[in-house]
């Protein structure tokens, strides 16, 4: 009996376990690449120093590669920059890429799931993830989205799987 009462609450634990985010469709990488503001983001510990003015810049590399250049400014007015590479894991989508900004002489070691799991058809804001939600970005091409915009991404959220409650507006 007690085999069978652990095989049901063992199942139940594996069946209630969330599926991960579902991607977008498809990212046209070359409309993707430029620079997004942060317009809000789970709080994260490699953030902490940023204050406000957080972007990431996406460019092309001859390699295939994406460069990133992530910034935002400190608490004593200076600018913080993060130089990493981004890869594309599905070529099919191109909505599953991975990111790394830890080198060593050129072999990257720690490499971070990048999920586009929101898109504006018109790629003028973004809503990226992860598997575990314990990542997540609200992106966009200006430092501010209107009221209604907020609303569908955080509908957005919620159908993934996230509390948008999560989220920390960014400072611009």
């Amino acid at each position: 009996m007690k085999a069978i009462i652990f095989l049901i609450i063992l199942s139940m634990n594996i069946f209630s376990q969330q599926q991960p985010p579902k991607t977008v469709e498809y990212v046209d990488i070359n409309k993707y690449l430029g620079l997004w503001y942060e317009i809000a983001k789970i709080p994260n510990r490699f953030q902490s120093q940023c204050v406000k003015g957080t972007t990431a810049k996406y460019s092309m590399k001859e390699n295939g590669e994406i460069e990133v250049i992530n910034s935002c400014i400190e608490e004593d007015g200076s600018t913080d920059r993060t130089e990493g590479v981004a890869r594309i894991v599905d070529k099919k989508s191109n909505a599953k890429l991975e990111v790394s900004f830890f080198s060593i002489l050129g072999w990257r070691p720690i490499w971070g799931d990048y999920w586009i799991i929101g898109l504006d058809t018109n790629y003028q804001w973004a809503i990226v993830g992860n598997p575990s939600r314990k990542y997540g970005w609200i992106l966009s091409r200006s430092p501010k989205l209107e009221k209604e915009t907020m609303d569908k991404i955080f509908t957005i959220l919620k159908e993934q799987g996230y509390n948008p409650k999560d989220f920390e507006l960014s400072k611009h």
